[in-house]
């Protein structure tokens, strides 16, 4: 039986492994978002700290400085975490990573908690790196785990739930951050120590689930182990077809074994997927989305809206963010991941043009009332229709696609340097968004015009699609020259069960690349 024809469900253990892994993205999720509500608080205590120290006020700038320190350095414990992503998994295992990992989540969120107890801002400091270690690992291990748990036909769409994760994080600290809740000189320390409850959840939660099948048959050669996990998680004990994608993955990746970052950038058959996961990272980080999480009132404010309409609005956008999330699901292996972040992109781009020209007529017409109402409108439509495009696209197929595009040796590798990539693309936008909009101010949002165009391009001319691909199929059109558009259309007339049912994997793959170059 063709394994691609096969209809495999999503089994209530699969579902669970699922669940619990997910809890280190919504961790991400969470503390990026928590920091933004209490600002005002944090830059007070940073003050009274300072006066009780050193018996001198501080200015205003200072304590600024000091706030965007705070939220800066969990993006740099995120390039720590997130650059030994690879490491880890090789040494203790996907679940045995994030476990691992949990402990590191917990000392975190703990120092962010006990913040006011110490009476130290060093110590919120030391807290933020800790728990940014903490989600760099996670955005390296959750995206690596869940593809290489999940059945070819259901990878897409379960892959989707690391943005949906991450989303529910960010709504989450949205509505617990605003005045009425913990937003407040008394709540913002609770706020951020809250941080603890994924990591002891998924402590609880994680031991029962098997470590990742591919890695205990390929990286670890445990066969048997590998057919245990695959039993619980398939609920079935008809798992050959799975077995076998993994040897014929085995085979294809057996001269690479597992290589290090270095020999994975000088290696011309993994250069090229290596640029494109790099590539989806950024337009990811670049599309101007973090603009839009971290300066949102302020930009709703702008467009007109009063100050605690502009609030509500942006936990609006939280909503939407994991609506949208749960609509693209179903998609992702419908539609596939190349088209829909194209879509994404596209949208994204169209959007971004209003929010540029609905902040110039404010400007100019600003002295007509009508015209001020009508154009805060078009902002609030416009930064909505802009998320819902990140949504659709950037949002989830970034994480996804990259652990798609390698084979089981180069995958750690190529997820520790995207991962990296990401964070310090986070980095970069955290820090120079604020200049940007001095310099720009009401064309702040042209340059990532300019960027979703070319990353649209990029995508167009050089991504292919992986929808209902094996590792083995992505691996091979890399091996061929040409644009990717042209390797898609010629590798589709190759059924993929005549691969994959051959005795000599490798010499099919020949033969494939072999027929397609000559129909190019």
């Amino acid at each position: 039986m063709n394994f691609l024809s096969k209809t495999k469900g999503l089994t209530f253990f699969l579902s669970y492994t699922i669940l619990a892994s997910m809890l280190g993205m919504l961790q991400f999720g969470y503390n990026t978002g928590v920091i933004n509500a209490p600002e005002g608080n944090i830059e007070k205590f940073i003050k009274d700290v300072f006066e009780d120290r050193y018996k001198e006020n501080m200015d205003h700038g200072q304590a600024e400085l000091l706030y965007s320190f705070a939220v800066s350095i969990f993006a740099i414990g995120g390039m720590l975490g997130g650059f030994s992503g690879g490491i880890i998994a090789n040494r203790f295992g996907r679940k045995g990573g994030l476990l691992l990992n949990s402990f590191v989540g917990i000392g975190g969120a703990c120092l962010m908690g006990l913040t006011k107890y110490f009476n130290s801002y060093e110590v919120l400091f030391v807290g933020r790196f800790i728990i940014g270690v903490n989600c760099g690992l996670n955005t390296s291990l959750v995206p690596m785990y869940i593809s290489e748990i999940a059945p070819l036909n259901l990878r897409g769409g379960l892959g989707t739930v690391n943005q949906l994760a991450v989303t529910t994080g960010l709504l989450i600290s949205q509505i617990l951050g605003i005045e009425q809740i913990l937003g407040t000189d008394e709540g913002w320390p609770l706020l951020l120590g809250l941080a603890i409850c994924p990591a002891i959840l998924q402590l609880i939660l994680l031991p029962v689930c098997p470590e990742s099948p591919r890695y205990l048959l390929i990286t670890k050669q445990w066969e048997e182990e590998a057919r245990k996990a695959l039993r619980r998680l398939r609920a079935t004990n008809q798992i050959e077809e799975d077995i076998e994608e993994m040897r014929a993955e085995e085979r294809a990746q057996q001269s690479e074994a597992t290589i290090s970052m270095m020999e994975l950038v000088c290696s011309p058959t993994l250069r090229q997927p290596l640029i494109i996961s790099v590539v989806m990272q950024l337009s990811q980080q670049l599309s101007g989305i973090n603009a839009v999480f971290y300066y949102s009132t302020s930009l709703f404010i702008t467009a007109g809206l009063a100050e605690n309409v502009a609030k509500f609005v942006t936990i609006g956008i939280g909503v939407i963010m994991v609506n949208m999330t749960l609509v693209t699901m179903p998609l992702m292996d419908k539609t596939g991941r190349r088209t829909l972040h194209l879509y994404g992109l596209g949208g994204m781009f169209i959007f971004s043009i209003f929010i540029t020209i609905s902040l110039l007529i404010t400007e100019f017409f600003g002295f007509v009332q009508e015209m001020i109402d009508w154009m805060s409108y078009l902002a609030v439509v416009s930064i909505l229709g802009f998320v819902v495009f990140f949504a659709v696209g950037p949002g989830s197929i970034p994480w996804m696609i990259t652990a798609e595009l390698f084979s089981q040796g180069p995958r750690p590798a190529a997820m520790s340097i995207a991962v990296l990539i990401n964070w310090v693309a986070n980095f970069a936008v955290g820090i120079g968004f604020q200049p940007l909009k001095t310099a720009l101010d009401n064309y702040t949002f042209l340059p990532f015009s300019v960027l979703l165009a070319i990353f649209w391009i990029f995508t167009y001319k050089k991504v292919p699609e992986t929808k209902n691909k094996t590792f083995e199929e992505i691996l091979a059109l890399f091996r061929q020259n040409g644009s990717m558009v042209e390797i898609e259309d010629s590798i589709n007339f190759t059924s993929t069960s005549a691969i994959l049912k051959s005795p000599d994997t490798s010499l099919n793959m020949d033969k494939h690349a072999s027929y397609n170059t000559n129909n190019q």
